[in-house]
C-alpha cells in the first residue's frame, strides 16, 4: 500500500476488535520507526511505556475518557515529555554522541554550548516542558504514520487524567510527564468510526502558496 492510501485507509480507531493481537515483531518494528522521529537537536526528550502490566493497564485506562476504547487495544504506549531539560540531558546526549561517532568529547564543547544556549531561552520550566512534548509530539505523528503503513490501526489520545497517570506509573520521580497515548491493534468490524468519509479541508485552503 502507498503512503497517501495508506493515510487515506487510516482513522482514529474507536474500537478496536479485543482477540486480534500484534505480533512482537510488528510492535518492535513501529517502535523502530519512531525511535527515528525527528527531534530538535537530536535530544529525543521523552520516554515511551510499553504497559503490558493488567493492573496498571487496567488502572490507566481509569483515567481516561473512554476506558473500553484502551481495553480492547492490542497495545497501550504511553508517551511522556522530560521535565529535566537542561545541561544534564545534552551532556548526556553528547557522551553518547561520542562514543557513537568515535570522536573526542571535546570535540563536542561548541556544539554543547550552542545547545544550551538555545535551551536556557526558553521559558523557565512550564516552556522546557512544552518544548519537550513538541518533540514528543513529532514522534507520535511518525508512528500514526507507521502504522497506517504497515496496516495497523491506531489511535492517539489526550482525554486523560495526566496527574493520575503520573501517579500510577511512578512517572514525576524519573522526571516525566504523561502527555499522550497510542492506542494500537486492529479495529473492530462494528466500529462505526470506520465507515464516515473523512472530513479534511480542501487542500487548496490547507496549503497557501505565498
Amino acid at each position: 500500500m502507498s503512503l497517501l492510501k495508506a493515510m487515506q485507509w487510516r482513522y482514529a480507531t474507536k474500537k478496536f476488535d479485543a482477540n486480534k493481537h500484534l505480533d512482537a515483531h510488528s510492535l518492535e518494528t513501529l517502535l523502530q520507526n519512531v525511535n527515528l522521529a525527528p527531534s530538535s537537536f537530536g535530544l529525543q526528550p521523552y520516554r515511551i511505556f510499553n504497559v503490558t502490566d493488567a493492573g496498571l493497564r487496567g488502572q490507566v485506562a481509569g483515567t481516561a475518557m473512554n476506558p473500553g476504547q484502551i481495553n480492547s487495544a492490542s497495545h497501550l504506549l504511553v508517551f511522556a515529555a522530560s521535565t529535566r531539560v537542561g545541561p544534564g540531558m545534552v551532556a548526556e546526549f553528547l557522551d553518547h554522541a561520542a562514543a557513537v561517532r568515535q570522536v573526542p568529547r571535546d570535540s563536542l564543547a561548541a556544539r554543547e554550548a550552542l545547545v544550551n544556549g538555545q535551551l536556557g531561552k526558553l521559558d523557565g520550566a512550564t516552556g522546557r516542558l512544552a518544548w519537550a512534548q513538541h518533540q514528543l509530539y513529532l514522534a507520535l505523528g511518525v508512528l500514526v504514520t507507521a502504522a497506517a503503513e504497515a496496516g495497523i490501526d491506531a489511535c492517539p489520545m489526550e482525554g486523560f487524567d495526566a496527574d493520575a497517570v503520573d501517579r500510577t506509573l511512578g512517572l514525576e520521580a524519573q522526571g516525566l510527564r504523561a502527555t499522550a497515548f497510542m492506542l494500537l491493534g486492529h479495529r473492530a468490524e462494528d466500529d462505526p468510526f470506520a465507515a464516515p468519509a473523512k472530513l479534511r479541508k480542501p487542500l487548496d485552503e490547507l496549503v497557501v502558496t505565498l
